[in-house]
């Protein structure tokens, strides 16, 4: 189900480019999404769902139902218990996206692209946020095919499902199910050409570009190295306080973070000179502050990632 989302989320930025500006509907015919589990430590089998459905619009959002009671164990009774036990006959679950249209450019057909892509994934009252690579190929004029670039693993506690594989195992008397879930997806989207009839397309938006001289895109893939601390989500801290409107702040500033003395009493305020000092070397920078990361090592990794998070607070 993760790396579903991913695909209609590719999808999604290639189809919204100015070149290819029209409504695209998913083909449930020539999409396929599985997933795999191991039992008994030994014991692999592939599981899938065999009804998806969904859109993604000119302006590149993307909206896939995945139909839950369509899992297909080839058990039967195991289909059953999942529908029951694991989505608690929830229906469905839903996977919505928005990329950055900079990240896609228009394919001719045949061409091929691998691009980073970020989405969500909502499964019975849990909300789960990723990114990942993703392969995306232009099959013809009207057709799109996404499929998963690299393995990607959900893990069942952050779905929120835990408790219903645990039923799985007493009702079946396992001494084990694994918690860690590989999962693929092949996606087709077809141009819908009734929609695209009715209307123009909506015009691509140009982000802005960030003040800090930097490469944006570039400076996201650096930003995975903070990921693990730090979100860039407005009041959303982590074991590090929220990112969100760093650059141009005074330190120490983010709502609900505990920071420690020695950054409470530095007075700094976040510029380029000073984020780039800090960055370096935060604990030769700043001794006493709690942050453990070692610092970038390259200048062209500092400027760039700056630049990203100046470009992910002006949205």
């Amino acid at each position: 189900m993760k790396l579903m989302l991913k695909a209609v989320t590719i999808a999604s930025a290639i189809i919204a480019t100015p070149a290819l500006a029209e409504h695209w509907t998913l083909s449930p015919e020539g999409s396929h999404l599985a997933y795999g589990t191991i039992k008994k430590d030994t014991v692999g089998e592939v599981n899938s769902f065999t009804n998806l459905s969904g859109h993604v619009s000119p302006d590149g959002k993307a909206e896939i139902e995945i139909d839950l009671s369509s899992v297909e164990t080839n058990i039967d009774i195991r289909n059953e218990r999942m529908i029951e036990h694991v989505f608690r006959n929830a229906g469905t679950a839903t996977l919505t996206a928005q990329i950055d249209m900079d990240e896609v450019k228009a394919l001719a057909v045949g061409q091929t692209a691998v691009v980073d892509v970020e989405a969500a994934l909502s499964l019975i009252g849990t909300d789960v946020e990723f990114d990942t690579e993703m392969f995306v190929l232009r099959v013809s004029e009207k057709s799109v095919m996404v499929s998963t670039n690299d393995m990607v693993f959900l893990s069942t506690e952050d779905a929120g499902v835990n408790a219903g594989v645990d039923k799985l195992m007493e009702l079946a008397s396992l001494p084990g199910i694994t918690r860690t879930v590989p999962i693929t997806a092949r996606l087709f989207f077809n141009m819908d050409e009734q929609k695209a009839d009715a209307g123009t397309a909506a015009p691509v938006e140009v982000a802005a570009v960030a003040a800090v001289d930097g490469d944006i895109k570039a400076g996201k893939k650096v930003y995975r190295k903070c990921k693990a601390c730090h979100q860039i989500k407005e009041g959303k801290n982590g074991v590090g306080p929220s990112l969100y409107g760093i650059v141009g702040a005074s330190a120490a500033q983010a709502d609900g973070f505990k920071y420690s003395d020695a950054l409470k009493s530095s007075g700094i305020v976040w510029d380029v000179e000073t984020l780039t000092t800090f960055l370096a070397d935060p604990k030769g920078t700043l001794p006493g502050n709690k942050m453990q990361f070692a610092g970038l090592k390259k200048d062209e990794d500092i400027t760039n990632v700056i630049a990203y998070l100046q470009s992910e607070s002006e949205g």
